[in-house]
C-alpha cells in the first residue's frame, strides 16, 4: 500500500483551490462541506452566478487572476485543477517546498495526497481508493457501496452522536460500554429507523438500554438529526 488514508479536520485550516471548472467546483463543494477556517478560489475566470452566495457569505474568497506563490501563503492545503502542466508543476514544486498538502488532479505524481471516491450519509464516509491506478473502478465500488448504504445509515450514526454521551455519563466498565453499543449496531435498530417509525426506533432502544436512561430516550429520537 503506497498511500496511507487519513481524514483531516479542516475548521481551523486554510485552503485553495486553483481552477474551478466542473471538476474544481466539485472540489469546492466538497471542502466548503468540510467548514474550513478559509478558502481562497483562484481563477482566471470571472465566477459563475453559481458561487456568488457563497461568495456573500464570506464563505470562500475568489480572486479573479492567474496564480501567485503568495496565494500558498498559510494555507494547509491546495488543489489544483488546471489544464495548465507548467502552472501544476509549478503548485506541486512550491507546495512541495513549504510542506503543504497538494492535490494536482488526476496527476498523482504531482501531488503529496491524492482524493478518494467516496459514498456519504450523514455521518458515515466510505472512501474507495485504487491508489490512482483506476479511479474508474473506484468510482464503480462507490457506486455498488451506494446501494448497500443508504440514508438510514446516516440517521443512525445521528441518534449515536445524541446517544453515545447519555451513555458515557453512566460510567459503566469499557467492557460493558462496548458491549452495548455493539448489541445496538446488531439490532434490529437500522431496520426500524428505515421504516421512520420512531415508537419502533424507542422501543428497540430501551430492550438493549440500561433502563435508567429510558426517560431519557423519547427526547433523544424525537430530535431532529
Amino acid at each position: 500500500m503506497r498511500y496511507y488514508p487519513i481524514l483531516l479536520d479542516l475548521r481551523d485550516k486554510h485552503c485553495l483551490v486553483v481552477g474551478v471548472g466542473q471538476v474544481g467546483t466539485r472540489k469546492v463543494q466538497t471542502l466548503l462541506s468540510c467548514a474550513p477556517a478559509g478558502l481562497r478560489i483562484v481563477d482566471t475566470r470571472e465566477p459563475d452566478t453559481c458561487w456568488q452566495e457563497v461568495i456573500d457569505q464570506g464563505l470562500v474568497d475568489y480572486h479573479v487572476r492567474t496564480f501567485e506563490p503568495e496565494d500558498l501563503d498559510g494555507r494547509f492545503l491546495v488543489i489544483a485543477c488546471t489544464s495548465d502542466e507548467d502552472l501544476n508543476w509549478r503548485i506541486s514544486r512550491l507546495c512541495a517546498e513549504r510542506g503543504i498538502l497538494c492535490n494536482i488532479v488526476d496527476q498523482p505524481e504531482k501531488c503529496s495526497f491524492i482524493l478518494p471516491s467516496m459514498h456519504n450519509q450523514g455521518d458515515l464516509t466510505i472512501a474507495v481508493s485504487t491508489s490512482g491506478s483506476s479511479p474508474a473502478l473506484a468510482k464503480k465500488i462507490r457506486e455498488e457501496l451506494g446501494t448497500c448504504f443508504g440514508p438510514e445509515y446516516g440517521r443512525f450514526l445521528a441518534l449515536m452522536r445524541r446517544l453515545r454521551p447519555l451513555v458515557l455519563e453512566l460510567d459503566l466498565p469499557t467492557s460493558e460500554n462496548t458491549a452495548l453499543f455493539r448489541n445496538l449496531t446488531r439490532s434490529e435498530l437500522l431496520d426500524v429507523i428505515s421504516q421512520d417509525n420512531p415508537g419502533l426506533v424507542l422501543d428497540v432502544l430501551k430492550k438493549h438500554l440500561p433502563e435508567t436512561l429510558h426517560h431519557r430516550l423519547e427526547g433523544v429520537v424525537s430530535e431532529p438529526d
